[in-house]
């Protein structure tokens, strides 16, 4: 009956990987930069846990008894996606990167994709959502054409004024990109990009949808499923896993998703909750918005008493990052870090967990919790921390 809660904060790096620099992320330290851009944060919930001990950070103690263990997890997938991310945390590592398209996906597909949709293309770049919508918003309006672009990740986005197009052909059309880019042009994830509004006032709507490559191995989701024990998500989780051993409520807000969380811990009789908690990344980090990031991190810490209240005494909850997004810097684009790693539970023994080489640590310490089979990667620190 033992139940585990994994808990992605998605994008909340907490400093610089040993080949941040590799990815051309140098200077990039999510959680890091923006205590000190703010002047200092005032997170004490969050402190209480041992997030101040995981890294400095300005005006966060690293406090001498920890609420939970602690400490970081370091990336070794080839990549900085939420997929890798979130993939690698459920023991699965993809040494081979993803396709990038920074000058465009090739015209053949472009032909065969208006072909199929029975709609040309706009854009066809690297570019920030919220850009190209202002910049071709109008013209798409005028035309019905795709707005289509891409980022640093491995990532096919497509837009469309829900006015002009309706969701289900916007979906039809990425599930026909899903298929063109495939095999060696396999993007990691597709995106839905569905927006309402009017030129100057367009705004993104919660109707997102990723469509992922399936993992390519078995993963701690696979593992749970083949002892029958429940898995439920909270947010994208279903979508980066493509559906696969997992359903998930897809939740546009953070405060959405802890009530989500709230909910699940105090009904879910056991199992495994996997939870992404998305607008560090999808609202600030891509948007560099500090001021956004700032009063997330302060939401974030005035709900961790509620998430944490329906927790039991045999229950162990992990909260963690799939990888940075700092608002602080130039890019608009995930960050190579490593992530805070806190681990809480009423027998959960407080103390430092170190550097972890992998994500998959993670993984492998909730799938020996809870009597899953051992993952493909990873190293279990659950006799390091159980008290029992």
């Amino acid at each position: 009956m033992r139940r585990a809660a994994l808990i992605v904060l998605d994008g909340v790096g907490i400093g610089p990987a040993p080949d941040t620099d590799q990815y051309g992320d140098t200077g990039s330290d999510t959680l890091g930069n923006v205590s000190r851009a703010a002047g200092g944060l005032a997170l004490p919930h969050l402190e209480a846990l041992g997030l101040g001990c995981c890294a400095p950070l300005a005006g966060i103690r690293a406090v001498e008894q920890p609420a939970a263990a602690w400490g970081i997890a370091q990336p070794i997938s080839a990549g900085k996606d939420s997929t890798t991310g979130h993939w690698e945390l459920c023991g699965l590592v993809v040494e081979k990167p993803f396709p990038t398209y920074p000058n465009g996906f090739p015209q053949s597909f472009l032909d065969e994709f208006s072909v199929r949709t029975g709609r040309s293309v706009l854009g066809n770049r690297a570019a920030s959502g919220t850009a190209i919508i202002d910049e071709l918003g109008a013209e798409h309006m005028r035309t019905g054409a795709w707005i289509l672009y891409t980022s640093a990740d491995s990532v096919c986005q497509i837009a469309a004024h829900e006015s002009v197009v309706p969701l289900h052909e916007l979906y039809q059309a990425c599930r026909v990109a899903r298929e063109l880019l495939s095999g060696t042009d396999g993007v990691a994830r597709v995106i839905a990009r569905p927006y309402i509004g009017s030129p100057g006032a367009w705004q993104r709507t919660a109707h997102r949808k990723d469509l992922s490559l399936p993992p390519p191995g078995p993963t701690l989701l696979d593992h749970l499923a083949d002892v029958y024990v429940p898995r439920i998500g909270i947010g994208k989780v279903d979508d980066l896993f493509a559906g696969r051993a997992i359903t998930s409520i897809h939740m546009a807000r953070n405060a959405e998703a802890y009530q989500g969380i709230i909910s699940a811990l105090r009904n879910m009789s056991r199992g495994l909750l996997l939870a992404n908690v998305v607008e560090f990344d999808q609202t600030w980090g891509h948007r560099n918005d500090l001021a956004g990031y700032v009063a997330g991190l302060r939401e974030l810490d005035v709900a961790i008493p509620h998430l944490l209240a329906p927790v039991r005494e045999d229950d162990l909850v992990i909260f963690t990052a799939d990888h940075g997004n700092d608002p602080t810097t130039p890019s608009t684009d995930h960050s190579r870090e490593v992530v805070p790693v806190l681990v809480y539970g009423p027998r959960i023994r407080r103390r430092p967990l170190g550097v972890r080489s992998t994500f998959a640590d993670i993984g492998q310490t909730v799938a020996e919790f809870l009597g899953a089979a051992p993952l493909p990667a990873g190293r279990s620190f659950l006799t390091e921390i159980w008290d029992g």
